[in-house]
């Protein structure tokens, strides 16, 4: 994975935490992990596609998730209900979308997908090819550990009305 990739979802998740959450953070000793992930208690996961292909997780303990979005919220939640999913996985999705930004400011333009939400933990995700860095993030919130299946992609991007399709080729 190119370490170019590293830096704009550190650095946006540092910011979204402190601006939604009000919370501060510290990262953990940053890891690299080829063998498939298991999920936690709460995983929101984010593809990109573009200059930069691949995967983004966001993965954390449920009571992690509560204490974010109760902070984000401002009231106290006591069940991981659907507003509190809702709330966890726009967290994620604010995050790539800032990091996507910062992506495309250095030239690697990627359009992401809206999130998905894993629920439960023990369950196994394969990102096949893609070696995972791993990054962890805590505080008195919580751990958050952020796992990057990144690569740069095909040196090209899509506007709004653009057919991705090659064209076919006339026998």
């Amino acid at each position: 994975m190119n370490v170019k990739f590293l830096n704009p979802f550190v650095e946006s998740a540092f910011e979204v935490l402190q601006a939604e959450a009000g919370v501060q953070s510290t990262r953990g000793d940053l890891g690299l992990e080829k063998e498939p992930y298991i999920t936690e208690d709460v995983t929101v996961i984010i593809s990109l596609v573009g200059r930069v292909d691949g995967n983004v997780f966001y993965s954390m303990p449920q009571q992690t998730a509560i204490q974010l979005v109760s902070r984000v919220m401002g009231e106290p939640l006591e069940k991981f209900d659907v507003l509190a999913q809702s709330g966890i996985a726009e967290l994620g999705n604010v995050i790539t979308g800032r990091a996507s930004v910062k992506l495309a400011a250095a030239g690697y333009e990627a359009t992401i997908s809206p999130p998905t939400l894993l629920l439960g933990r023990g369950a196994t995700i394969s990102t096949l090819d893609f070696p995972r860095l791993i990054v962890p993030m805590q505080g008195e919130w919580g751990q958050i550990t952020i796992h990057l299946a990144l690569r740069e992609g095909a040196n090209q991007s899509f506007s709004a009305g653009s057919n991705p399709v090659a064209p076919q080729k006339k026998f």
